[in-house]
């Protein structure tokens, strides 16, 4: 059951990211082709000519093909930021963490278990479900008469790794986007660069007067594309670490809760 559930969660995992894909891509082509496009932005209403002063939507739309692909870029990031935001959130459950964790401490020093169990219901999350796995065990091995010390500390400490098991790769989730998207972009911009460079030599090139219009949009085209790339590099860079941060703690906690699961239950074992 746990793995066709497990199964499941990455079906749908699976289709979230190429929906948010498809409709990130969707959205950029439209805002590119009827918004940044639009012959309101330009001089002439021709979105061939220059872009209106001070109109940074004809600004952009000078970038290029490549734009959109960035744009798509960026879109991503900031869904997969969402998702990881309201993930975490979830996973720690309805207290704070740390007042949760003292809790169990306390009522375990007091070998109140079932009143332990009933925390972590109420508690709900990552956390609260590997130490409910592990108070289950507990409770079981405390009845159990057949097993030795040591069997009955590994056995708890199965248990609770089995079920951290579980739980982490919920945590992890979707942050290879991030760790894709941060050099990604930056490769997608530096291509939308170097296309821009070629069309303003291009027009360097010709004999006589420079093509006045075509070295402006090659050079409008390198620095949007180096621009986009860049700003959606940080934004990843930066969601990967923070994100990456929380997920570290989170596993901290959880392996201090448990840790302090086994040595309790170890000290009330006799030898």
């Amino acid at each position: 059951m746990r793995k066709q559930g497990s199964s499941f969660k990455d079906a749908l995992q699976g289709a979230f990211a190429t929906s948010a894909i498809l409709i990130a891509f969707l959205v950029s082509i439209y805002l590119f082709t009827q918004v940044m496009g639009n012959p309101v932005n330009f001089e002439g209403g021709n979105p061939k000519g220059h872009p209106l002063q001070g109109n940074y939507l004809g600004i952009i739309y000078k970038g290029g093909f490549i734009v959109p692909f960035l744009m798509t870029c960026v879109m991503i990031v900031i869904i997969m930021i969402f998702e990881r935001y309201f993930t975490l959130w979830r996973a720690k459950g309805k207290g704070r963490l740390n007042v949760f964790v003292r809790k169990l401490q306390t009522l375990l020093a007091e070998d109140k278990i079932e009143e332990a169990i009933e925390a972590c219901d109420k508690q709900r999350g990552s956390l609260a479900n590997v130490m409910k796995a592990g108070l289950i065990r507990y409770r079981e091995l405390q009845k159990d008469t057949t097993l030795m010390k040591d069997q009955k500390i590994l056995s708890i400490q199965k248990a609770l790794e089995e079920a951290t098991a579980l739980e982490l790769p919920m945590l992890g989730r979707n942050m290879v986007w991030f760790a894709t998207l941060a050099p990604g972009t930056v490769l997608i911009g530096l291509t939308g660069t170097v296309l821009g460079m070629i069309r303003a030599f291009a027009a360097l090139a010709q004999s006589g007067a420079p093509d006045a219009l075509a070295l402006a949009t090659g050079i409008s085209e390198a620095l949007i594309n180096t621009a986009f790339g860049i700003s959606g590099a940080v934004l990843s860079l930066f969601a990967y670490n923070y994100f990456s941060n929380k997920v570290d703690n989170f596993t901290f906690k959880i392996d201090e809760a448990g840790f302090s699961l086994t040595q309790t239950f170890a000290a009330s074992l006799k030898s």
